[in-house]
């Protein structure tokens, strides 16, 4: 629905029409099937995680504390774009206020953000531990791991506020229908009826910045892993060590390449049905895997989970 301006003849986007994941009703009673367990699933494990972090004193340790935070992030993170996913696929095509959208984009932004950060702050942490273990709780005392998350939180807000305020400044004049499932930045940009350059720009260095920056780090701390995994003595040590590796590169690389993707290129992305399924890989896919691929494969949280049980 579009208002007049009080001067003009200029019209001016009062809402937006998201119309989902799919327009099928079809695929959407399917998808809606699968998607909410997904999201329930996701929700449970993070919980679960955050819960036996803050209850477990053996679990109170630095790559303990970034997972609990990881998981804090992931659920306030399906919790923004999956709501308004499972919205499209139960009602179909649904009308969002220019504020609500603005919104969702705000917190969408500032937890992908985070999330950037929080994952190479994790990877630094894993390289301390096998690659300086004398030096370990020196450079991650409590200070400094209290001090890197707060850096990604904070850091992640301020991106995310310079990023919307851009794009909610933009005039959209219509047409009002965003071919995505939640209020993302291409599909925004792609209706706005004034020249974008300025907030593309803003938007390209933030995702060269924050996504190349934490890539390159996670990068960097991981192939000094994989040079000190390769100088264990013993076999076993190094199949396992390049095992857990091995799964948190999957999760990292799935997550970092969907968003460079989608985010760190200086043009609109045309190609909005790719977009719409490669943004549901780094909303639904990784915020479900990382729990099990970071954690509840741990034997330590396994072991908490299990007291934790018999305690109940």
């Amino acid at each position: 629905m579009e208002r007049s301006l009080e001067s003009g003849n200029v019209t001016r986007v009062q809402e937006f029409v998201l119309l989902g994941l799919s327009t099928s009703p079809e695929t959407r009673e399917v998808l809606f099937a699968v998607f909410l367990p997904l999201y329930l699933l996701t929700l449970l494990e993070n919980a679960l995680i955050v819960f036996l972090v803050c209850s477990h004193t053996e679990l109170h340790k630095p790559m303990y504390f970034f997972l609990g935070n990881l998981s804090c992030l992931e659920m306030c993170y399906v919790s923004v774009t999956m709501p308004s996913l499972l919205a499209g696929l139960w009602m179909g095509p649904y009308h969002v206020p220019f504020p609500a959208c603005m919104t969702q984009l705000f917190f969408f932004i500032a937890l992908i953000c985070t999330e950037c950060t929080l994952l190479a702050s994790m990877a630094y942490d894993r390289y301390v531990a096998i690659c300086r273990p004398l030096r370990y709780p020196l450079l991650m005392r409590p200070q400094v791991c209290l001090g890197l998350a707060r850096t990604s939180w904070l850091g992640g807000l301020l991106v995310s506020v310079a990023k919307t305020a851009c794009i909610a400044s933009l005039s959209y004049c219509g047409p009002n229908v965003l071919n995505h499932f939640f209020c993302d930045v291409s599909p925004l940009l792609n209706l706005s009826c004034t020249h974008v350059a300025l907030t593309e720009l803003v938007d390209f260095l933030s995702a060269i910045i924050i996504l190349w920056g934490s890539l390159l780090v996670a990068i960097a701390s991981y192939v000094a892993i994989g040079r000190a995994v390769l100088h264990m003595p013993s076999a076993a040590a190094r199949c396992k060590a390049f095992s857990t590796c091995a799964s948190h590169l999957v999760v990292v690389g799935i997550f970092y390449s969907a968003a460079l993707f989608i985010y760190a290129r200086p043009s609109r992305i045309e190609a909005m049905d790719l977009n719409k399924m490669l943004s549901v890989v780094y909303t639904v896919a990784t915020p479900m895997c990382n729990p099990v691929i970071y954690c509840l494969r741990n034997r330590e949280v396994q072991a908490a989970f299990r007291r934790a049980l018999r305690g109940s």
